[in-house]
């Protein structure tokens, strides 16, 4: 057998196992979706190259284990025909997660397919000190869990009320669950320092008596893994996709510039301690 360079088919997606000359293939499943032909392609080259099934991870990913070191480069082409890429490993930027997002799901805010595909456009297999990940989630229901990741983007609302289309129903305030909203009977109330700019308002209302604008709640340094740690927001809501870019770029400069090789972005914050990193994305989200 050829030597085997494990090191530029890690960065390739092809994870060594425990079987000696056999990897398991990492796809790149961005926004975890694929297509049908996707799917099809992969469930091929699961049946011809490796043992007929495939492996779905934790970050909506998919892999293809079983692939012999011989059958790499017919595997890549197999998949290619389909439109399928590989995935990354190692001490870089992975695939970007999301849930479904406003466009299928009724308490989606924002599109987050749509957010995850620019995200990884413009950051996937970026060399870093580690690995990196993003996590997009439509809602603050918060099925992609978007503070596990080194940076989470949560979709959110910034809320106002009409007064003028208002008829006093009471079913924004059942629909809080923060209890910021009060309805008098002739008049509505917001405690905007407890509001988490869900929009449960804005859908509830029969009338459209409450207008929202979606945004980006965004949150760093999530970790799970030895250590696990919840991201942390914060910057107020970010309600401009160029703004939110700045504020990921930023983040991720920081990173690059003041990691140690080897160290998650969590422990360089804490390292450093966050009053600089605060710094440095304040500076990017006040920026015009």
């Amino acid at each position: 057998m050829a030597k085997i360079d494990y090191a530029a088919l890690k960065k390739g997606g092809f994870m060594r196992q425990k079987q000696k000359g056999f990897f398991s293939l990492r796809i790149q499943v961005v926004g975890g979706n694929l297509t049908a032909e996707n799917i099809k392609a992969v469930a091929d080259v699961a049946e011809k190259y490796g043992k007929g099934y495939v492996h779905m991870t934790s970050r909506q990913g998919i892999e293809i284990p079983f692939i012999n070191f011989e059958d790499i480069e017919e595997v890549r082409a197999k998949l290619a025909d389909g439109g399928v890429k590989p995935g990354v490993c190692g001490p870089r930027v992975r695939t970007v997660t999301a849930c479904q997002g406003s466009e299928i799901c009724p308490s989606g805010c924002i599109d987050t397919y749509s957010l995850a595909k620019k995200l990884d456009e413009h950051y996937f297999g970026r060399e870093l000190p580690h690995k990196f990940k993003f996590g997009v989630t439509g809602c603050q229901n918060n099925c992609l869990k978007a503070e596990e990741n080194d940076i989470g983007v949560k979709g959110g609302m910034e809320v106002s009320w009409v007064a003028d289309k208002c008829i006093n129903c009471g079913v924004c305030e059942k629909a809080c669950r923060e209890d910021a909203i009060k309805c008098t009977g002739t008049e509505v109330t917001i405690d905007y320092d407890k509001c988490t700019n869900c929009g449960r308002c804005v859908k509830s209302c029969p009338t459209d008596a409450w207008e929202g604008k979606s945004g980006y709640i965004v949150s760093f340094g999530g970790l799970f893994g030895n250590h696990i740690y919840k991201g942390e927001q914060l910057l107020p809501l970010i309600t401009d996709e160029e703004t939110l870019f700045r504020v990921t770029d930023a983040a991720i400069g920081f990173f690059e510039e003041h990691a140690n090789p080897g160290e998650r972005f969590r422990l360089l914050l804490q390292r450093v301690r966050e009053d600089e990193f605060r710094k440095v994305i304040r500076n990017a989200f006040e920026e015009k």
